[in-house]
């Protein structure tokens, strides 16, 4: 009997591997008023305080540069005024949205991080105190710094023609 050594192989990739389609955000976002406001604040001697939410936000990503966001923003305090050297308080109505979001730009900084940039339209919906829902169309866009192939820290902003309102955003997300 004559043994002869042989050479085995098996397959490099997982075959049970799948793209990763969605993303979980937990941020915050801080929300401030026009400039337009501000000047009327200003020449009734009054100030706006920005307001604090927390951010909840999923993405579906059926391609690599196509983004599907849903979002909630739900206030952590009320809306704020400083009146004549009185502080006013009112309620802050939560809202939701959705919408599309393009990623032009990705760099790999090294083979561990990337830094990415995406951009698009959203409608945000509002409950307001009465129980009313308004429909505001929002431009949003992030900057987001990926460590691994699962993990992203990001700050963004956004600005919504409905209620004239800008927004700063931020938080770390993780895609599966």
């Amino acid at each position: 009997m004559i043994c002869l050594p042989r050479t085995t192989s098996a397959q490099s990739n997982d075959s049970l591997e799948r793209a990763k389609l969605f993303e979980i955000s937990f941020g915050r976002s801080l929300l401030f008023i026009s400039n337009s406001k501000v000047v009327d604040f200003r020449n009734s001697n009054a100030a706006v305080v920005p307001t604090t939410s927390i951010l909840l936000l999923a993405e579906f990503r059926p391609e690599k540069k196509l983004r599907l966001p849903v979002f909630f923003n739900l206030a952590t305090e009320t809306k704020q005024f400083l009146v004549n050297g009185e502080l006013i308080n009112e309620k802050t109505s939560p809202t939701f949205g959705a919408g599309i979001q393009y990623r032009p730009i990705a760099w790999d900084i090294d083979k561990k991080t990337r830094l990415e940039f995406e951009l698009g339209p959203l409608a945000s919906f509002l409950i307001t105190p009465s129980g009313k829902i308004l429909v505001a169309p929002v431009v949003a866009g992030r900057v987001r710094l990926w460590k691994g192939e699962s993990v992203s820290m990001y700050v963004g902003t956004s600005y919504s023609f409905g209620i004239d309102c800008w927004g700063l955003l931020y938080g770390t997300g993780t895609i599966f």
